[in-house]
């Protein structure tokens, strides 16, 4: 296996040494920064966030920020979730699509107030795409990178971690919700959510030269639930239905095809980027949609660089787009994009690199 070498272009996140100092194994490129993929113990890390509690660095799930007088209206004109009822303090899942419809991000906003938002971003260079579309519109804006890191505590045992550390309030966030507060000196907001089923919190760092010191404040109150390192990456995400944009999707995926269909409201105003392809797509029904896959085959075999084919009765009908083993299922088990022809209890061929493995459909989520 090769290691990536260190470049300028390729940025550290504020908890990678603390990181490194774990036995951190295998890391991905994410919005160029190193996202920490293993610690060495796949099924170890995968039985702690299903049972106990596990930390994240996720501090590549950077934040593209809106200020000034027109944020609020340019935060709506990129999404095309309704906005209008969002709350100072209240976070939203939202689907950020191109003018043709077609996803781009799918991060969580952040309202601080009426002129400040944070759009918390998955793998793209929205910073660009916020920037182009408010000289366009003329608005009246400020977009930035803020010196923002989030780190992840997931797990069923999160909300004792995260108690002990800020007090009793946390259990009361309702999901997506977030507060502002300092740790020791550190500005934070503590935010209930997470890229797992399995609940949990992010604390969004607002001073990365503090990243080891967030990291050991959190590593020692999650001693005695025996905390330890992880990742976004275990399976724990397919078995939980959870779409990564840029990876469970393609040039011309739109939210119908990926179930996101239910955050996207149709009757927003007409200048939001998008809602116009979007009310045609709803109208003329999707032609692919995301449905589960069980391979057959008793050992591990994740995807790898590249999608692979589906085909039924020698005909591509769609692309297996994630693959990973299920320790719960005890199989391999991924997503399908695949034309709506097709539905759950069918079987397809898998055309893998070794070569056909039959698979069934069935729906998501798998637990």
């Amino acid at each position: 296996m090769f290691s990536i070498a260190p470049n300028a272009r390729l940025r550290p996140t504020p908890f990678l040494n603390a990181a490194r100092a774990e036995g951190l194994k295998t890391a991905m490129v994410y919005n160029r920064m190193v996202l920490p993929a293993s610690y060495g113990n796949p099924e170890e890390e995968y039985w702690r966030l299903i049972n106990g509690v596990s930390m994240w660095d996720v501090a590549v799930e950077r934040q593209v920020q809106i200020t000034g007088k027109d944020a609020a209206k340019l935060a709506q004109i990129l999404s095309p979730r309704d906005l209008s009822k969002c709350k100072p303090g209240q976070g939203k899942y939202v689907p950020l699509c191109n003018h043709r419809g077609t996803l781009i991000n799918d991060p969580i906003l952040l309202k601080h107030d009426d002129d400040r938002f944070w759009f918390s971003i998955a793998d793209s260079d929205i910073w660009f795409w916020a920037g182009a579309i408010a000289a366009e519109r003329g608005l009246d804006v400020q977009i930035e990178e803020p010196d923002v890191s989030p780190l992840a505590v997931q797990g069923p045992k999160a909300v004792e971690v995260v108690a002990s550390i800020f007090g009793d309030w946390v259990r009361d966030l309702k999901y997506f919700w977030f507060k502002e507060t300092e740790l020791e000196g550190m500005p934070v907001a503590v935010q209930r959510s997470g890229w797992s089923k399995q609940g949990g919190y992010e604390i969004y760092l607002k001073d990365g030269s503090q990243g080891d010191k967030l990291w050991n404040i959190v590593k020692e109150a999650g001693a005695p639930f025996d905390i330890g390192p992880g990742s976004p990456t275990t399976p724990e995400r397919t078995e939980s239905g959870l779409v990564s944009v840029g990876g469970d999707t393609d040039a011309n995926t739109n939210p119908f095809e990926v179930r996101l269909g239910q955050y996207v409201d149709l009757d927003v105003d007409d200048d939001v980027v998008g809602i116009r392809a979007l009310r045609k797509i709803a109208e003329d029904g999707p032609k692919r949609h995301q449905l589960g896959l069980k391979l057959q085959g008793d050992a591990p075999a994740p995807l790898g660089f590249a999608w692979e084919a589906l085909t039924k009765d020698g005909r591509k009908v769609g692309d297996m787009t994630n693959c990973t083993w299920s320790f719960r299922l005890k199989q391999n088990i991924g997503y399908a994009l695949i034309s709506v022809d097709m539905q759950a209890g069918d079987q397809v061929m898998v055309q893998r690199p070794g070569g056909e493995v039959a698979a069934e459909l069935v729906e998501l989520p798998f637990l």
